[in-house]
């Protein structure tokens, strides 16, 4: 079993004004793409190879870098385009904005934290929500990093790394956090991910 880059689900312009089609052809289409088939040509022939993504990214951390960093990039990423669509942002499905207020006190609550986290990743990373023992929290990590290498399951992750966000923000990241919470998040694949938790 070998990673696969898996084409986006809208079109490269889709998510525009938000984030534009170069933003998409430079970072799913090189670094995207970089990181599975560097992670194809790392696994090959190891412990890893065939193995589940996320069995590969809990097992690798701390154990093997190079195989970490590029089979959880690719992991990180190929959720990051399902966690945005199209005329995104705007309602929460019912229950996750149940566990949203039970977690946060309220949805404005948790948008606040989401983007002071956001903000508050020094370098490169990711913000998350998660769920662990049936709560949700905020996360973020460096580089690599995800929820699973902490026994947590990903819910919704922005991506903070520049190169997700500087044709179209520059040097904006809280604007990038506000845009991609107001117009890009698509709730139904985050309901997906937190029935699966």
């Amino acid at each position: 079993m070998s990673f696969t880059l898996e084409d986006l689900p809208y079109p490269y312009d889709a998510l525009q004004p938000y984030l534009s089609r170069e933003s998409f052809e430079y970072h799913h289409d090189k670094h995207h793409a970089t990181y599975v088939a560097n992670a194809n040509n790392l696994v090959k022939g190891t412990e890893y190879e065939g193995k589940p993504i996320e069995e590969v990214i809990v097992t690798a951390y701390n154990r093997n870098t190079p195989i970490f960093n590029n089979v959880a990039q690719h992991f990180n990423h190929h959720h990051y385009w399902k966690w945005m669509k199209p005329n995104g942002g705007g309602a929460i499905p019912g229950k996750v904005e149940k566990a949203i207020i039970e977690s946060f006190g309220s949805v404005d609550k948790f948008r606040e934290e989401f983007q002071k986290e956001g903000l508050g990743q020094f370098g490169s990373g990711w913000v998350w929500l998660e769920a662990k023992d049936g709560k949700l929290a905020i996360r973020k990590t460096p580089n690599a990093e995800n929820p699973l290498i902490h026994g947590a399951a990903p819910i919704l992750v922005a991506d903070v790394w520049e190169h997700s966000y500087y044709i179209d923000y520059r040097n904006r990241r809280a604007d990038y956090l506000k845009a991609f919470l107001d117009h890009l998040v698509n709730w139904e694949h985050v309901e997906e991910m937190f029935d699966a938790a």
